[in-house]
């Protein structure tokens, strides 16, 4: 079992899904768990999870869009706990789902680049200082395994952003090589999120289609999978790994259709 006694974890986007469930998980293990978000009440929510799990935490509403907010969630955290081993920059949308590229909206386009790679871009940027006055850390950034392929979903703000996010994690891994931070990025396939389930819920038919056409298993995922992905990397027993992009999809895309 991991042991995280005595470390400082920050994760954004983490009001619910994923980043709840990785915060939790890590708290469970001894960290203390800094967790954004732009909803009070589910953050809150939330860190009642991490007491219950045993751990410390701290709630930071942040809109990780803004420069300023991000800059001030990594010196709260700081302030808070006194440093920074880790970070998880998982805050994401998916706007303009299934609509073609002549047809995709400005604003959507936006938002995709805007929340899924600046705000990762920019919280490196502030994380970074903070953790090389911790002596080291490392960083998880959440891609997707539409990091890796192109879509045939329509959906091209989604899949240009989280190929970004791969490119940028690989360069700042090279960056931070020889000063003690490590930067990886994890792609999830379809796991149950409030990203993936409502879109199940309004077209089952169709979402059982683009199951069995988009996952060798079958089935979604589960958040606790891709955070026992995102535990991994931010431990010590990943101490020769940086650079690397983890595909935690169930054999999606493995194989030629």
């Amino acid at each position: 079992m991991t042991d995280f006694a005595g470390k400082v974890f920050l994760i954004t986007g983490a009001t619910s899904g994923l980043g709840a469930t990785a915060a939790i998980q890590l708290a469970g293990k001894g960290a203390k768990v800094a967790i954004t978000g732009r909803r009070e009440e589910q953050g809150n929510a939330v860190l009642d999870q991490i007491k219950a799990a045993g751990g410390e935490g701290l709630f930071i509403k942040t809109d990780v869009t803004v420069r300023a907010d991000v800059e001030a969630m990594v010196a709260r955290t700081v302030d808070r706990f006194g440093r920074l081993d880790g970070a998880v920059n998982n805050a994401g949308v998916a706007a303009g789902v299934f609509t073609p590229i002549a047809d995709f909206a400005d604003e959507d386009w936006h938002a995709s680049i805007d929340t899924n790679l600046t705000a990762v871009f920019m919280g490196m940027k502030f994380q970074i200082p903070a953790l090389l006055a911790s002596g080291g850390g490392s960083i998880v950034n959440i891609s997707s395994i539409y990091g890796t392929v192109g879509g045939d979903i329509g959906n091209c703000g989604y899949v240009a952003s989280k190929w970004g996010v791969i490119g940028l994690t690989k360069t700042a891994a090279i960056d931070y090589a020889r000063q003690g931070i490590r930067v990886n990025a994890v792609c999830p396939g379809y796991c149950h999120s409030e990203m993936v389930d409502p879109y199940a819920e309004a077209d089952p038919a169709l979402f059982e289609k683009l199951l069995e056409r988009y996952t060798a298993t079958g089935r979604l995922g589960e958040s606790h999978v891709v955070a026992d992905a995102i535990e991994f990397l931010l431990s010590d027993q990943a101490s020769f790994v940086s650079g690397a992009a983890i595909p935690v999809q169930g054999g999606e895309h493995s194989r030629l259709y």
